[in-house]
């Protein structure tokens, strides 16, 4: 028979927090379900009546399947049965019921359906104008309340009025009974921050991206979405990535600083806790006027510990500074190993990526990446895991020398800080991205505007470029307003959590010292430790927001790693045998993009030594054959072989040491022309350098400039002219000495004679080598061993020069167009002559003379 006969135990009261060694259970059951029923009710209620009134129902298509979505609807109506059996069972089990025990299921049970209830709102209602999708702050605070709660039983691990003895049957189904709650609700919590089930996008930009062509805006609402995403998605693939710099393999004595630093961390936490309890001596021996001998050993031991300490929780201390010296190293390699890295990895991109990348928006996800990994790896290491540890030290040590409730504020303060810190930066966290975006687009716009200074000139546009710049500038500012409002925010919501733990501590410490229970030494304790411990959580915050933004950062880099060779060696892909230099084209097919063929079923050969001239219209096709070739590309059809080796299947750099190209548009490197022309073959002498430029014909031109082969070349080589960069790219692939050689107009900014006398030297270099040249002026291939015409990605016509021009085709008719160019061109020149010299003539006297 069951007797309700008191709220509370006999002998007991819920006035009584702590009783033998523990939380009174009267207290603590109704204490934890009045709030989590509170939160549940008040902040639910709001919560549903917002939905209700704002928001719309999703339709079916849009909510996304999610097992862990179900599995969160199980947990939570297991919770729920679990209360309402563990109240039945200990009505059934005969004896008193206490009061708190009915109020602790009814209670639970109610909080549960209203959470629940809110779980199911969340999952069929959406506002469609939310920029963010996630379990809403009432829900997970709920959960954050409720595991934090069957946490705070621990604190009664020694009370003889809870279950943790297991003495018997009723205390092991107690037991078993907190072991469900405490397993469920940490799901719960964990799992709620993923908020499976719910769009991972806006609903407004799923009904857009359902009503317009998928094909044409996939890409963009996928962009846009990635803006709204959380920084922690892909954190496993992350972390992955930055594996191999974490730990610096290859070098034992790296590894042993790494150890090192770890060990000097953990001294950091054991001095931590030792300065306060020798400062806390030092007031109790002043207090108690201790012998001097026994106060000045304190006082020096204090001082030491805070000499090694510093002048805060690791700030500036000794031990703090000599691990920050020894990290120095390590950081270097890291540093240096992600920088390697990815300037390899951008190196091995195909030419097709580098044709469409922008230089500054590359070059600062390069710089934000790789100080961002220096600085993930420092912040977690070296601030996120001491502040914890220091955090669960201070729970543990406040509970063992004080009393459980010193341990509790601590615990909630902790507890309401980081879940309040984590939704809130979450929160912010598309305004860092955006500012990040602005500033890649400022700095962009002013990377393009100086590499392309001379059009800027051209077309009297400085006062366009700058307005631009500044349009960037003023976006970026907007953007970083609020990144830097929300960061406000954020601390002063911060710094209220940690004044009122600190108010309700100290008060609470104070009263125990006036009541006897407490030396002033521990009130000195308290506070020292507290505002020791709140100094590294009150910077908790910053290292959290700084290792997201530390993602944010990287993400941008992350995606240049992710980007994929589209040119790869094949699996065991052997080594280029060149033999005799034998060319072949057989049936390739190839574009750059989807629907738009380049080359439609080219087909040539290119015998050993011989010398073919690829000509046509603009457009064509010629200089994509040409880069086929140097295999910046893979054909989508057909085979490309020299000697009969597939070159898509030897290794690109084999290959490529064979062939030398002189492209159409030579970029030259900011260096002097000597280092220019030996870019050809690094190892070269300069006297070899010397002897390239000679059969360039451009070494007479470098001697009258002052500084000669020591010139700089300028910014892509811009202080040459045209003909002057063609020919030291003439002269770096004469120095290569290829067995197969690559002409795409190579000629082309050159005058007349300049042209004859490098078309002299081309000839010499190409004798006995494979050659295929791409031309613009037909006078150029005359002596062409085969002549390609390409006509819309065809091969039109084919034959040697004499041949094509009897066929009367294509090339015959491109070739009678360009001599009466040149016809026109010399007659117009000899009329202009013509007129110089006769205003050069001196004004005849003939006249004079017949007077007389």
């Amino acid at each position: 028979m069951v007797f309700l006969q008191s709220y509370c135990e006999v002998n007991a009261s819920i006035s009584h927090t702590w009783v033998d060694e523990g939380i009174a259970p009267c207290f603590y059951f109704t204490l934890v379900p009045s709030i989590l029923l509170t939160i549940a009710f008040f902040l639910g209620t709001v919560h549903c009546i917002f939905y209700q009134k704002y928001g719309t129902a999703m339709e079916p298509k849009f909510i996304p399947r999610s097992r862990l979505y179900v599995l969160q609807q199980v947990v939570s109506v297991l919770l729920l049965l679990q209360f309402l059996g563990g109240l039945v069972w200990r009505a059934a089990s005969g004896g008193e019921l206490p009061g708190y025990v009915v109020l602790y299921g009814c209670f639970s049970a109610l909080g549960w359906v209203w959470a629940i209830a809110l779980l199911r709102t969340e999952r069929r209602r959406a506002l469609v104008m939310d920029r963010t999708r996630g379990h809403s702050t009432a829900l997970l605070l709920f959960w954050a309340l409720a595991f934090s709660a069957e946490n705070l039983a621990f604190v009664s691990w020694y009370s003889p009025h809870w279950w943790w003895g297991l003495e018997d049957d009723q205390q092991q189904v107690q037991f078993a009974l907190w072991l469900m709650r405490y397993t469920g609700t940490g799901l719960l919590f964990f799992i709620g921050f993923k908020a499976p089930g719910l769009p991972r996008r806006p609903y407004m930009l799923l009904i857009n991206e359902d009503e317009r062509d998928v094909e044409n805006s996939a890409q963009s609402l996928l962009g846009r979405a990635d803006e709204n995403q959380s920084t922690w998605q892909g954190f496993r693939k992350k972390v992955r990535l930055l594996v191999p710099y974490m730990w610096p393999r290859g070098s034992l004595f790296l590894q042993m600083l790494v150890v090192f630093c770890l060990c000097l961390l953990g001294v950091e936490r054991a001095i931590n806790v030792f300065v306060p309890i020798y400062y806390k001596n030092i007031v109790n021996e002043l207090t108690d006027q201790s012998p001097w001998r026994a106060l000045a050993t304190t006082v020096c031991i204090y001082v030491l510990l805070k000499f090694f300490q510093g002048g805060g929780a690791g700030a500036s201390g000794f031990i703090s500074n000599m691990r920050s010296f020894l990290w120095i190293r390590v950081q270097q390699y890291t540093n240096r190993v992600v920088q390697v890295r990815l300037f390899s990895h951008l190196h091995s991109l195909s030419l097709r990526w580098h044709l469409g990348r922008k230089t500054g928006d590359v070059l600062r996800s390069i710089d934000r990446g790789t100080s961002s990994i220096n600085s993930l790896l420092s912040y977690i290491v070296f601030s996120i895991f001491p502040t914890i540890a220091d955090i669960v030290i201070s729970i543990i040590y406040f509970i063992t020398y004080f009393n459980a409730w010193f341990g509790l504020i601590v615990f909630v303060c902790m507890t309401l800080y980081l879940t309040l810190t984590i939704i809130i930066t979450e929160w912010r966290t598309k305004y860092r991205r955006d500012m990040n975006q602005q500033d890649n687009n400022a700095k962009s716009k002013a990377v393009d505007s100086l590499l392309n200074f001379e059009t800027v000139k051209y077309y009297n546009a400085e006062n366009y470029e700058v307005s631009r710049f500044e349009d960037a500038i003023l976006k970026y500012q907007v953007s970083e307003w609020k990144t830097q409002a929300s960061l406000a925010f954020l601390n002063q919501t911060q710094n209220l959590i940690i004044g009122s733990g600190l108010l309700a501590g100290s008060l609470l410490c104070a009263y125990f010292v006036t009541e006897g229970k407490f030396q002033v030494g521990d009130f000195v304790l308290f506070g020292t430790y507290i505002i020791q411990l709140y100094t590294p959580l009150n910077w908790f915050g910053t290292y959290y927001r700084m290792i997201q933004n530390s993602f944010i950062d990287m993400e941008s880099m992350f995606k240049l790693f992710e980007e994929d060779e589209e040119v790869k060696d094949v699996v065991n892909a052997g080594s280029f045998l060149y033999k005799l230099g034998k060319v072949e084209f057989e049936n390739v097919y190839f574009s750059y993009t989807n629907g738009k063929e380049i080359l439609k079923d080219v087909s040539f050969t290119v015998l050993p030594g011989q010398t073919v001239a690829l000509v046509g219209p603009s457009g064509s096709g010629k200089s994509t054959i040409v880069r086929l070739l140097f295999r910046f590309y893979d054909v989508q059809g057909g085979c490309i072989s020299i000697d009969g080796q597939d070159i898509s299947k030897v290794k690109q750099k084999s290959l490529r040491a064979h062939i030398g190209v002189v492209p159409q548009d030579t970029v030259l490197f900011n260096d002097t022309i000597r280092d220019n022309i030996r870019y050809g073959r690094i190892a070269a002498s300069d006297q070899e350098v010397e002897e390239a430029a000679l059969a360039a014909d451009i070494h007479d031109k470098i001697m009258t400039f002052p500084e000669g082969y020591d010139t700089q070349v300028g910014e892509r080589g811009l202080k040459l002219s045209g003909g002057e960069k063609q020919r030291v790219a003439i002269a770096r692939t004469i120095l290569k000495a290829p067995q197969i050689i690559l002409l795409d107009e190579a000629t082309s900014a050159l005058d007349t004679q300049t042209e004859r006398n490098i078309q002299a030297s081309l000839s010499k270099v190409c004798v006995n080598r494979t050659t295929v040249v791409v031309a613009h002026r037909l006078s150029t291939i005359i002596g062409a061993d085969q002549i390609l015409v390409i006509s819309d990605g065809r091969i039109a016509e084919r034959g040697r020069h004499e041949e094509l021009l009897l066929k009367g085709g294509l090339y015959a008719d491109m070739w009678m167009k360009q001599q009466q160019a040149q016809d026109s061109d010399s007659s117009s020149d000899t009329e202009t002559k013509d007129r110089q010299s006769e205003k050069l003539q001196p004004p005849s006297t003939s006249s004079g003379h017949h007077g007389h």
